[in-house]
């Protein structure tokens, strides 16, 4: 996606407000007129050399805060979203693999030279939903930090 620079400070602006990547995608969409994906945007805001601020969190109650046990990572909810990274990666990327969504539909990935991440779905008009790309995103992040 190519910006003016007006529209850059925009985006700028909104992520020092402390928006997420969701936010602003839904505000490119009802101010501009941009339909993006959450991928898209995620990429933008890293393009523009962006850091979105993690949002505060909330002060547990005291009560709550005295009951509160850690939780052990089994007791999170787990992602419906399946990444797998294959064993020889395709040609021209560094790595490669599939990825299957929520909804049951699948696509391959990969991670070319230059780090730009593409997805390929077997139907070309399907588009996961931006919970989904959040999900894929983290799971394909922890995929490749166990894998080394």
């Amino acid at each position: 996606m190519i910006l003016d620079d007006t529209k850059r400070k925009q985006v700028k602006y909104w992520i020092d407000e402390g928006l997420r990547i969701s936010d602003i995608q839904k505000r490119l969409e009802t101010e501009w007129g941009l339909r993006q994906t959450y991928l898209e945007v995620r990429l933008l805001v890293d393009d523009l050399k962006l850091i979105p601020k993690d949002p505060a969190p909330l002060p547990p109650s005291p009560k709550i805060a005295a009951e509160a046990e850690p939780k052990a990572a089994e007791d999170l909810p787990a992602s419906k979203v399946r990444v797998s990274v294959d064993q020889l990666a395709r040609p021209g990327a560094m790595v490669s693999g599939k990825v299957e969504f929520s909804d049951g539909k699948s696509a391959e990935w990969l991670l070319d030279q230059m780090g730009r991440l593409s997805l390929a779905a077997a139907d070309k008009s399907y588009k996961p939903s931006a919970a989904d790309l959040q999900d894929f995103q983290i799971a394909l992040q922890n995929e490749l930090q166990r894998l080394g």
